[in-house]
């Protein structure tokens, strides 16, 4: 079984890496290598509420969405307001809370980024069924269960 989990773990890690660096070339062919973070990004443009002026989400909660430390988020959203993809103002009744805005900049990127996305997507998921893609995505969201900091201990006595 242990030859089995570094197997899967390898393979876990080859997948991880080759959809970056696919991610990476479809942004470099569409002009957005600036930037950093994509899905953030993403993120950011399908919550529903994404238009200039329009709140969209804390960056706790992005940390949060993401699997990423507020710090990881706070330092790329500072790249993305540099560039002019986001604004961030103080939330409501607490001004240690930013909300993130995009701007129409950032929309077009969203859109963009979203494009090259479904594009990595399309090529990786090539020759399975949908079946297929929906058991994948059951099995993915259970593992990102198992690997919630309140779910590791009780799944590790198992």
């Amino acid at each position: 079984m242990a030859n089995l989990d570094f197997d899967l773990g390898v393979l876990e890690r080859q997948l991880h890496q080759a959809r970056q660096n696919a991610i990476q070339a479809e942004l470099a062919a569409a002009g957005l290598q600036e930037i950093g973070h994509p899905m953030l990004l993403c993120v950011l443009g399908i919550t529903g509420e994404h238009r200039l002026g329009t709140p969209v989400r804390t960056q706790r909660e992005l940390a949060r969405l993401l699997h990423v430390s507020p710090a990881a988020v706070t330092t790329s959203l500072k790249s993305l307001e540099r560039k002019g993809y986001i604004l961030r103002e103080p939330g409501d009744g607490d001004a240690r809370c930013n909300r993130v805005l995009l701007t129409e900049k950032g929309q077009q990127a969203v859109d963009d980024c979203l494009a090259c996305l479904r594009r990595v997507s399309r090529r990786m998921y090539a020759g399975l069924t949908n079946e297929e893609q929906a058991v994948m995505r059951s099995f993915y969201l259970r593992m990102l269960d198992n690997l919630q900091p309140d779910q590791g201990a009780a799944h590790s006595s198992k």
